[in-house]
Order: C-alpha cells, then sequence, then structure tokens
C-alpha cells in the first residue's frame, strides 16, 4: 500500500544550527518524486527524516494522516536503497532479496512465490544463484532493489543509488528504476544531485538550496519556467543576460538589451500589474537564441563551436565581452566558422525574465512557450 507523505514545518537541527527551517511539502500516493539540489543542501537530511533515522525538532511527519515524528524505523515499512548497494556479500542473489521476508517471519511458500515475482520484475532471474562478487555494479543495484520492493512497503527511499556506475550504465538504470517504479506503484523519494537524472525519472521534482525548497513542480515546469535564478542556473545549462525593462507605449513590456536590439515580450504585460520600468536578468537556454538573419540583435563573435552528432554547441563572444552558448541543429550552424561575426536574437516565449536579485521571476508561470 502506497501513502501519501506529508511534512508540516519541519525543522532539524544540529545544536543551534538549523539545516532545515520549517519546510512544508506534500508527496502524492504512489508518486516519483525527487528531491535534487548541491551537497549540503538538506535533500539526505530530508531522506533519513522519512526513514526515522533523524530527529524531528520541530513540526509533523506524516504518512496519510498518521504522525510518524516518534515512530521507531523498523516500524515504518520502509524500503531503501542506498548508494553502495549494502547487499550481503555471503549471501547468494535469491538469499539478499528473501532476507526482508525472512526477518518478517514469512511463510516459505510466500517467500519463494514474492522472490521469483522480484527476480522477473527486476529482469535478473538469470542471476539467481550467483553470489555478489560475481554481479557487475547494476546487477547489484538490481538486487538491492528487489530487496528494498519485496518486502511491499509503503515507501521507497533512494539516496543517489546510481552515483557508483558508470555513465551509461546510470542511464539504462535509471530507465529500469522508473520503469520498476511504475509497475509496483509505490510512493518513491529518490535523492540526487544529479539534475539529468532528476529530469529523466521524476513525476515532480523539489529544488532545495540551504534546506530551502526553492521550486517544486514537474521537470517541464522546473526547466521552462523555474521559480528564481539559482533553479534556472542548476538544472540544465543556461545564459544569463543583463536587460532593461520597460513599457511600450500600448502597456507591453519591452526589453533593452544592447547592440541596439529591443524585443516586445507578449506574454508580459506592463499596464495594470504593478510592474515598473527596471533593470532585470535573463535566463536565457542555449537553444532559446535565434542566429539572425535581418542584421538585428546583439553583436558578437564566434570563439569556438563543439559539434555533438544532431546538434553543434557554438560560444559566442558578445560586444559587452560576455560569453555564451548556443545550441543549433548541426545543418544549420555547419557552415559558422571561428571567428565569424553574427548577430543573435532571442526566443521570446522562452526565455524566463528575473528582478535584478535574481529571486523573483516576472514571466507569468502559465505563459505559453
Amino acid at each position: 500500500m502506497s501513502v501519501a507523505i506529508s511534512f508540516k514545518n519541519i525543522v532539524k537541527k544540529y545544536g543551534d544550527t538549523v539545516v532545515i527551517p520549517e519546510l512544508s511539502l506534500t508527496i502524492q500516493k504512489g508518486e516519483f518524486f525527487t528531491l535534487l539540489g548541491p551537497s549540503g543542501c538538506g535533500k539526505t537530511t530530508l531522506l533519513r527524516m522519512v526513514a526515522g533515522f533523524n530527529s524531528i525538532e520541530g513540526g509533523t511527519l506524516e504518512f496519510n494522516d498518521r504522525v510518524m515524528n516518534q515512530m521507531d524505523p523498523g516500524k515504518r515499512n520502509i524500503g531503501m536503497v542506498f548508494q553502495n548497494y549494502a547487499i550481503f556479500p555471503h549471501l547468494s542473489v535469491t538469499e539478499n532479496i528473501a532476507f526482508g521476508l525472512q526477518n518478517r517471519k514469512t511463510g516459505k511458500a510466500e517467500i519463494s512465490q514474492r522472490v521469483q515475482e522480484m527476480l522477473k520484475v527486476v529482469q535478473i532471474e538469470a542471476y539467481k544463484d550467483r553470489m555478489p562478487k560475481n554481479l557487475s555494479g547494476g546487477q547489484q543495484q538490481r538486487v538491492a532493489l528487489a530487496r528494498a520492493i519485496v518486502i511491499k512497503p509503503d515507501v521507497l527511499l533512494m539516496d543517489e543509488p546510481l552515483s557508483n556506475l558508470d555513465a551509461q550504465l546510470r542511464v539504462d538504470m535509471r530507465n529500469a528504476i522508473k520503469n520498476i517504479q511504475q509497475e509496483v506503484g509505490i510512493t518513491t523519494v529518490y535523492v540526487t544531485h544529479d539534475q539529468e537524472e532528476a529530469m529523466a525519472v521524476s513525476d515532480r521534482i523539489a529544488v532545495m538550496k540551504g534546506g530551502v525548497i526553492q521550486h517544486v513542480g514537474t521537470p517541464r515546469e522546473i526547466y521552462q519556467r523555474p521559480a528564481n535564478l539559482f533553479v534556472a542556473t542548476f538544472i540544465g545549462r543556461t545564459n544569463i543576460l543583463d536587460a532593461k525593462l520597460s513599457a511600450s507605449p500600448d502597456g507591453s513590456a519591452r526589453l533593452e538589451l544592447g547592440s541596439g536590439y529591443t524585443e516586445q515580450l507578449p506574454s508580459l504585460a506592463m499596464d495594470g500589474t504593478g510592474l515598473s520600468s527596471q533593470f532585470v536578468k535573463l535566463s536565457v537556454r542555449p537553444e532559446e537564441f535565434i542566429l539572425s538573419e535581418d542584421g538585428e540583435g546583439l553583436s558578437g563573435k564566434v570563439v569556438s563551436s563543439v559539434f555533438l552528432g544532431l546538434n553543434t554547441h557554438l560560444f559566442v563572444q558578445l560586444e559587452s565581452g560576455q560569453q555564451v552558448e548556443i545550441i543549433q541543429q548541426s545543418a544549420m550552424s555547419g557552415i559558422i566558422k571561428q571567428g565569424e561575426s553574427v548577430r543573435l536574437k532571442i526566443n521570446t516565449r522562452a526565455i524566463n525574465v528575473y528582478d535584478a536579485s535574481g529571486e523573483i521571476n516576472l514571466t507569468p508561470q502559465g505563459a505559453s512557450l
């Protein structure tokens, strides 16, 4: 049975140091939810509070409507998958998966049936009699995953489970984990600092910084309309440009970007919104630059280019001295040479406009791309 997890004004302290200040969040039943952020942001601390390994100094943690603050970890019906696999080296694959069921005094016939089912789910039937030393890293992680979910936990917790795998195996395993999670329908809380990994597996993501949630949303929402500059720069690649926001005669918003280049912003109105002329920060993803063919746009010179098959990454130094990254389809950018002068426009529907502090996204969250 999956459960909803609610954090209500949760506080975590180490001595007099507050590492998580009054955090509130709800994770839905059956959701694959990822806690994402740099090292030291509090994501693993929050995960350990769910597991019962860390104390809670304020607020309440609930599974459905049941308060878990003082509940013993062994009674929370949680499955865990760790970074280091933590499978027993002296037990075979089958014995490792059966371990939790044996501890719960499950009958032998049921253990055999559930272990066989789980071997199929994680696709390691062929290795059921092997010892861990004879398994690859990815196979060991599948064993750890099977052992965690064979007990039918209410919640599955995963702490950087792929960080010890090589690049290609990480991609294969993250796809496998997502497919398995969807098949068993278990509420999953996943911790990672890898934004691409988070984007690939999550139903929703909470981006954390300094123990504070900066943005909660789907991968698409967070990538396209990040709440602040920290989220914009942490999720994916982006270029930060200075600009001036002002009102056009018709009340719509206008951006002045330099090199005599201005753009109207159809998604942002100035009249009746309380917005005034101000200096702003723009987040422009590399794919949101457009190579201008009409002589208008930001003036720059191509410093270098990197061919990556379908796409080519161009690095352009603007008149201001700032260097920006552009992603273009290789078929369109193949004729652009190093040292060549270019003009760049921006896709005004896709960019995000922030106040000068970078803390407030002035672009309406529902603005279409």
